[in-house]
């Protein structure tokens, strides 16, 4: 080995897992692994198949695409891959990866961990499950921690949150499966309170998987049973009249401020048969479906807001590392906060690099300013 090699930071990529957005993550991990600074970090990846087992994947992540017939997916092995962490004789964390077959025997050591990047979309990724995983092992890890990751992926608590922050939300109401299942009626009395459109989701799921927007009332059971395929606990949002703006949010580094990027809209095209908001397609996997524009065309003393309430969005969940902030700036003037989403959508394409982009951080730039906050960010409490 080199002196630059053994210089390196060695990052376990990990993606795919075990929620709806498993494509999205594939998708993320191709663009991160062939955007990496390979100069300065010896990446390794992982993938989690939909059932959860970690693998060393057979297909080579970097050709991982929405092209084609067929959304990429983490195929099941007859081996898998563990994390074993030990303590030397210093009590230094040391973290390896080592392949074992289906009987516990071991094949291959693939080597030691500095660093997680945790590429991971939806519940048992982006929740804090896998964060808590990786604070048992002592591993650094870009991104949100455990607390901030479970309440960036529910919906609910988000937005008591960010209420208790002082930022405005928009009206909404939550049903949880006992609520819908043992009393119905007045679960739909507290909707009946909601002004039409409406908006059903699953509380804990990301990148519009299980969507639907409500024109009648008529439609409402069957977009809470689309809803609940996805999560049994959902959230149900009164339409806003309005645009689209996002605001990308990156640590600071050595403790200062976080940073904000420029401001990003977001415009659906209705003639193109997408359901009048930014579903998975428009996301992903239709090029004419959406325009995104960056920066956006605002006044600046709107732009200036909507960043602060980003970073006050930020720091309402306690996050660390990244976030992308979601508003709607209403015809009556007003900055509604929709979301945070703590593992943004990082692919090539996606808002969030893109806003970056424009503000002066390159994508594979980008990658590597992760890599250095987790790097430089204590483990355990802090």
């Amino acid at each position: 080995m080199t002196n630059s090699e053994a210089r390196k930071s060695r990052v376990l990529v990990l993606f795919g897992g075990r929620s709806s957005e498993h494509a999205v993550s594939c998708v993320t991990a191709a663009g991160v692994l062939n955007a990496i600074d390979r100069e300065r970090f010896d990446p390794v990846a992982v993938g989690i198949t939909s059932e959860g087992q970690w693998v060393a994947p057979s297909v080579d992540p970097r050709s991982y695409s929405f092209d084609g017939d067929q959304l990429p997916s983490v195929e099941s092995h007859a081996s898998t891959v563990q994390m074993v962490t030990r303590h030397d004789a210093s009590t230094e964390t040391i973290t390896r990866l080592v392949e074992i077959d289906l009987d516990g025997a071991p094949i291959a050591d693939l080597g030691h961990v500095d660093v997680v990047l945790p590429l991971l979309h939806g519940p048992f990724g982006e929740d804090g499950t896998l964060q808590g995983v990786l604070e048992l092992a002592d591993l650094p890890y870009a991104g949100a921690g455990v607390l901030a990751s479970a309440i960036g992926m529910d919906k609910h608590f988000m937005k008591i949150a960010f209420e208790a922050a002082g930022l405005k939300v928009g009206p909404y109401e939550t049903v949880t499966a006992r609520q819908w299942g043992s009393d119905r009626g007045t679960a739909l009395r507290r909707l009946r309170r909601l002004q039409l459109p409406l908006y059903v989701k699953p509380a804990r799921a990301g990148s519009s998987v299980g969507i639907t927007r409500v024109q009648e009332w008529g439609q409402l059971d069957d977009a809470i049973a689309e809803a609940q395929r996805h999560d049994p606990k959902i959230v149900v949002e009164q339409g806003l009249t309005g645009r689209e703006i996002e605001c990308g949010v990156l640590g600071g580094r050595g403790g200062s401020e976080p940073r904000t990027s420029l401001c990003g809209e977001i415009a659906v095209e209705g003639e193109t048969g997408h359901p009048q908001f930014y579903d998975f397609a428009a996301k992903y996997t239709d090029a004419l479906a959406a325009s995104l524009s960056c920066p956006a065309d605002l006044p600046d003393e709107v732009t200036e807001e909507i960043r602060r309430q980003s970073v006050t969005a930020f720091e309402a969940l306690d996050a660390e590392g990244l976030s992308r902030a979601d508003f709607f700036f209403t015809v009556e003037g007003e900055i509604v906060i929709n979301e945070v989403n703590t593992m943004p959508g990082f692919t090539p394409i996606s808002m969030y690099p893109r806003m970056w982009e424009a503000t002066g951080i390159g994508y594979s730039e980008l990658i590597t300013e992760l890599l250095e906050l987790a790097l430089e960010r204590p483990v355990g409490l802090r």
